[in-house]
């Protein structure tokens, strides 16, 4: 039973390895994979021809030193030449190969995961999941999944699979000539005479058995301490990038000492991990080394009894010693990559894991968004939170042109997630929205990326469609005249601004792309009234011009004169804790 659990497990590690490498060679690329692959094993392959060539050399050689043959001597000296030089160009080229098949793999599955991850929203949705706590099956960092794990998996898949094939091809290339080399073993056990064929195979094949055996036993924890310490460093590192984010916050609060005690924790930890696998390695090392130290004499031992004899010359011990090194290193190529192995595993359960998250987060969620001509419209939407309990009792409600909404009630009521299901982002609600293609979502902590100004207003279209003029009058329009001469500068801008530079930064965006409907969920609650009182008349003048409306939540009163109408969430005595009252 305990094989065949260890079989099944095998099979499944196998079939997630294939799903994560057979997209590849079966893409847009396949000829141009296939071809590389085939070229690195035809090369692998003809290094190990080179190699049964230089073991026949290596008796010629020292027979001839054996037997002080000058002719011979030089002879072989010019063979070896042209042998060593075949040799340096096979490696040169298979390395090259093979960092090429890399590079442009890495490159294929780098973009491929980068447009699942980022398509369909599925970035939203897996930290939403993992941080509202619906995501105990949610793979944490997939910027470390995608920029670390995928490099180090096509690398390790490569290296690996053709250093497997080397080991396999060179077995039975030189197996051949261990078995004719190792003549027969007689020795006689309680008064019975016994003849052992081939027993240099036997002998070389019983030492890597044992080998591979105790590495597995002595080295399989490495595979759980691999998958942990890539867990452990990527958590530090985003701990330390929050803190650089977040850096003006943490400074107002004279956080560095909670911070300093956190970045700590994470940093022993990882050091912790760091420790035991260490001590694992260790572990293995003492045997390895031991058992490639050993590896060097054992073949002399063995052959030992037959040269003195004289039933072998110098020459065939050599050869002997050069085909049971070769065999003997291709049978220990488990033993030899263990440590590689451990940490291509752990590499391949991550990938799948954020795989598996990636195609979950990929369906469709039950609410449906469309578009409209007349408005926005709700047809029976209901909200829920990420543990499934209702949020929200269901509501049909219509926002015709002109009639703009104001939406206000209790923290915690839900009023951001209604705003979310408008913008058609939220996975757990249901029922029907539609909305006008020219809506425009105005959140309360906009993102800007860094780099130049320009590209941070028009985000997330070039800015290359928008005029100076038109990006300077946007930023005049949303009380930002300080930046007009500013639109090449280069900057960290979401950490650069204040928070009411932020939010009027992200009202010029509107301002620039001019929308007929606007959702704002607190999108002026860090500016001053006057500021506030001037943007909102300028988003009403322009949503009006442009026979629109307005969708803002917020809690300051002042803002209903934009308004004519209001909704209200409320507690609610149903099923959901809220219900939403129009007026």
């Amino acid at each position: 039973m305990k094989l065949l659990h260890k079989l099944a497990l095998f099979r499944a590690t196998a079939s997630k390895v294939w799903a994560l490498t057979a997209p590849y060679f079966r893409s847009e690329e396949r000829w141009r994979a296939r071809l590389m692959l085939a070229t690195i094993v035809i090369l692998n392959l003809a290094s190990v021809y080179m190699l049964v060539l230089m073991n026949d050399w290596n008796r010629v050689f020292y027979d001839a030193l054996q037997q002080k043959d000058q002719a011979v001597f030089w002879a072989q000296l010019l063979r070896f030449t042209y042998l060593a030089f075949g040799l340096i160009v096979i490696a040169v080229y298979k390395f090259y190969l093979t960092q090429l098949l890399d590079m442009r793999w890495r490159s294929w599955m780098t973009t491929h995961y980068l447009a699942r991850w980022l398509s369909g929203q599925a970035f939203y949705r897996m930290e939403l999941a993992r941080f509202s706590g619906g995501g105990s099956g949610t793979p944490d960092n997939p910027d470390q999944r995608i920029q670390e794990d995928l490099a180090l998996f096509t690398r390790y898949s490569v290296s690996l699979t053709m250093g497997l094939l080397n080991a396999v091809v060179k077995f039975f290339s030189f197996v051949g000539i261990l078995w004719a080399l190792s003549g027969s073993f007689t020795f006689s056990f309680n008064g019975a005479t016994y003849e052992i064929y081939g027993f240099m195979l036997w002998a070389a094949v019983a030492y890597c058995v044992a080998g591979s055996v105790i590495t597995h036993f002595i080295g399989r924890p490495q595979i759980r301490l691999q998958f942990q310490q890539q867990r452990l460093e990527a958590d530090f590192r985003h701990h330390m990038v929050r803190v650089r984010e977040y850096s003006e916050a943490i400074a107002l609060d004279k956080g560095e000492t909670v911070e300093r005690e956190h970045l700590d924790q994470r940093f022993f930890a990882v050091l912790g991990n760091y420790l035991r696998l260490i001590r694992a390695q260790k572990n293995l090392i003492w045997f390895n080394t031991f058992f490639g130290q050993a590896a060097v004499i054992y073949p002399f031992i063995v052959a030992a009894p037959r040269y003195f004899s004289g039933t072998i010359q110098l020459g065939e011990l050599m050869q002997i010693s050069s085909a049971f090194g070769e065999v003997q290193d291709s049978l220990s190529w488990f033993v030899d990559n263990y440590p590689l192995l451990a940490e291509w595993r752990a590499t391949s359960d991550r990938l799948t894991s954020f795989e598996e998250s990636v195609a979950a987060q990929g369906r469709p969620v039950a609410s449906e968004v469309t578009e409209s001509a007349d408005g926005i419209t709700v047809h029976d939407l209901a909200l829920s939170l990420p543990n499934g309990s209702a949020l929200l009792e269901p509501i049909s409600l219509h926002v015709a042109p002109g009639a703009s909404v104001l939406v206000s009630g209790p923290s915690g009521s839900g009023k951001s997630t209604l705003f979310r299901a408008f913008a058609g982002i939220w996975p757990f609600a249901s029922g029907k929205v539609e909305k006008p293609a020219d809506t425009m979502c105005v959140p309360q902590n906009p993102y800007f990326p860094d780099g130049s100004l320009r590209d941070a207003l028009a985000y997330p279209e070039p800015a290359a469609r928008y005029s100076d003029d038109e990006l300077r009058k946007a930023l005049d329009e949303a009380l930002l005249p300080q930046l007009a001469a500013r639109l090449d500068d280069e900057d960290a801008w979401t950490q650069k601004l204040s928070g009411g530079e932020r939010q009027r930064l992200a009202l010029a965006r509107v301002f620039l792309k001019q929308p007929a409907w606007v959702l704002a969920d607190e999108a002026t609650s860090a500016l001053d009234e006057p500021a506030e009182r001037a943007l909102y008349q300028r988003l009403a003048d322009m949503v009006a011009r442009k026979h629109g409306a307005l969708v803002s939540i917020a809690h300051k009163p002042s803002l209903q004169e934009f308004h004519p109408r209001s909704w209200v969430l409320q507690p609610a005595q149903g099923t959901a804790p809220y219900r939403l009252s129009a007026t």
